[in-house]
């Protein structure tokens, strides 16, 4: 708490003598907020709460064991002071300060609205935790990660770190950072060799015409972020983000064969395999790239892949709205297995989809499951009336 001097002391005095403690308390929280001794003023409010409500001034051990009505009262003060005091700290740029506040009081999108105004700098370090590891501003936090420490550090970053909120806005920050790397670099070679920088932003459109770009040796950005960056692929949904993937995917087919890395199934071949991947969302000759996975799936080896190549087609079909389709390649491949062991909707998910209900009933049978086969057999009874 802050140190007082001795005729704030002696005021204090005059206060209890005076006015008793409210007014002593008013006196001390208008003091803490004029310090911006924040925490302070939050102690403070909390005793005020505790006196009006005729409790022990001194903080209490266990609220819980108050009457629930006095319990509520307490409560919601609680609440008030640490959302005040967290919001005095946040219009005072200190974030790191106000988050704990306002985690408890459920008020993070004002955090993450005051981390967004954030430029990067020396001391982001503590708002990186709260933007990204914690969760509050997952896009922002990986931007000042990437401008601090660079695309290495935050290719490792996202995938390290199991981010759901705003995940494909944090994937396409990494991408279109690869991508501008890689254009600037061919833009910079071109007007070295021909004296003016083509208009062009796409790589595939700077590239063409211009096989010498591509010699043995030639390359404009580091092949691991590039392959990094392309397995998220599969997790896209962006109509230009899926652009900028078929534009890596024309770039690295276009590199030398020493450049080219053998992927994980079922993108062995991942310039080749992605861009199939990317073209069928982006509705660019659909049946031709769907044939690219459908093969892969009939030529495959079980005992070596699994059932990936399968799991694949039908979260394409699935993301396609193909739902029977998508159902046929499940039943054929994966019947029995449990969701929790799949990347894309199980076969039993897509029989209900698709109101398939006697193959669900199958299914259920086999894996001996009572409750799907319940559900199944009254799916079929209500679509029979109707229902």
């Amino acid at each position: 708490m802050t140190i007082m001097s001795e005729d704030v002391f002696e005021t204090l005095e005059q206060l209890l003598e005076s006015g008793g403690p409210p007014g002593t308390f008013d006196f001390l929280i208008d003091r803490y907020r004029s310090a911006r001794d924040y925490r302070s003023l939050f102690e403070a409010r909390l005793m005020s709460k505790r006196f009006e409500l005729g409790l022990p001034v001194f903080q209490m051990r266990d609220p819980s064991t108050l009457p629930s009505e006095v319990q509520a009262a307490y409560s919601q003060a609680v609440t008030e002071a640490a959302r005040e005091v967290g919001e005095l700290f946040l219009a005072d740029g200190e974030i790191a300060n106000a988050w704990p506040y306002l985690r408890a009081t459920g008020d993070s999108a004002l955090v993450a609205a005051a981390i967004e105004r954030v430029e990067p700098g020396d001391n982001t370090d503590p708002i990186i935790e709260i933007a990204f590891q914690e969760g509050v501003n997952p896009a922002k936090g990986l931007d000042l990660i990437l401008k601090k420490y660079g695309i290495c550090q935050a290719l490792s970053a996202l995938g390290m770190s199991p981010v759901e909120k705003d995940r494909e806005k944090c994937i396409g920050l990494l991408a279109r950072d690869i991508h501008g790397e890689i254009a600037e670099r061919i833009g910079k070679a071109i007007e070295e060799a021909e004296g003016t920088r083509p208009d062009a932003t796409s790589i595939a459109d700077l590239a063409a015409g211009r096989d010498w770009l591509f010699g043995e040796y030639s390359t404009y950005v580091d092949t691991s972020h590039l392959v990094s960056i392309l397995q998220y692929c599969p997790e896209v949904s962006d109509a230009s983000l899926l652009r900028l993937f078929h534009d890596f995917c024309e770039y690295g087919k276009r590199l030398s064969p020493q450049f080219h890395v053998q992927g994980q199934p079922p993108f062995e071949d991942v310039y080749l395999d992605y861009d199939h991947y990317a073209l069928v969302l982006l509705g660019t000759d659909i049946e031709s790239h769907l044939d690219h996975f459908r093969q892969k799936v009939a030529s495959s080896d079980p005992s070596r892949v699994g059932t990936l190549p399968a799991q694949l087609l039908v979260k394409l079909l699935v993301r396609l709205e193909r739902y029977r389709e998508a159902m046929e390649v499940a039943l054929a491949h994966f019947p029995g297995v449990p969701p929790n062991e799949l990347t894309c909707p199980s076969a039993m998910e897509l029989c209900h989809l698709t109101r398939e209900f006697d193959h669900m009933k199958e299914l259920a049978r086999d894996r001996g499951d009572w409750l799907s086969y319940a559900a199944a057999a009254w799916g079929g009874r209500s679509r029979l009336k109707g229902g």
